[in-house]
């Protein structure tokens, strides 16, 4: 199997080494830019970026979206710049999502991971793109919902909650489990947010099974 190659845009040196021995000994392979002008001759072997938004040559979301132009890879931007003016700018630019220092390293690593995972694999979309339960047809190519016949209109979390659910039918998931496959890491605020996603679900579509474990979680039934 490939080595998954990161490259880390950092100017403060001792947060720099941490983090490359952090995620060096997590198997990544890492490649290293202290200011902007050495980003551009590394950014094409990188499968994720994790980027630094103020750098001595200048802030980094200035030269986002000309970077993403030569390979488009998920980045996580990491700044002190917490307004929400701050954070929008970034993710506008281009950046996958954005961390606010101090951070902890063990939710980074999250981040890296659920920016670098699949929903589901080439080869397992070409063998099924249709997930099928009941009256209910999901296809994962082109994130369609059909349910009675009907397409369904879902914001994109709802689908792939739904399709979470239905690729796993008759299995039991945990709230923290639901957000750490679908939400991407255990570190979102609150678990209610897998309770109000689950009845909009029942709301749109009405018949399919999301049962409620009391104390436990939820699961789809396998009809």
């Amino acid at each position: 199997m490939t080595q998954t190659t990161l490259l880390l845009v950092e100017d403060d040196a001792n947060l720099a080494d941490g983090l490359l021995a952090s995620l060096e000994q997590n198997g990544y392979k890492c490649l290293y830019a202290d200011r902007a002008s050495k980003v551009e001759a590394l950014w094409a072997d990188a499968d994720l970026v994790v980027l630094d938004r103020q750098l001595p040559d200048g802030d980094s979301m200035t030269w986002l979206p000309n970077w993403k132009k030569i390979k488009d890879v998920p980045v996580i931007m990491l700044t002190a710049m917490v307004s929400v003016r701050d954070r929008v700018g970034g993710l506008d630019s281009g950046a996958t999502d954005y961390m606010t220092k101090p951070f902890a390293e063990a939710e980074l690593l999250a981040r890296v991971r659920v920016h670098l995972r699949k929903p589901a694999s080439e080869e397992e979309e070409s063998e099924a793109d249709d997930i099928v339960v009941g009256a209910l047809r999901i296809n994962l190519a082109t994130r369609g919902v059909i349910y009675c016949e009907n397409e369904v209109i879902l914001t994109r979390t709802e689908f792939d909650l739904v399709a979470f659910l239905a690729r796993n039918a008759g299995r039991v998931f945990t709230r923290d489990e639901l957000l750490d496959q679908v939400w991407g890491y255990n570190h979102y605020p609150t678990t209610r947010t897998v309770d109000t996603h689950v009845l909009q679900l029942r709301q749109k579509l009405p018949e399919i099974e999301i049962e409620t474990l009391r104390g436990v979680g939820y699961r789809m039934k396998n009809h």
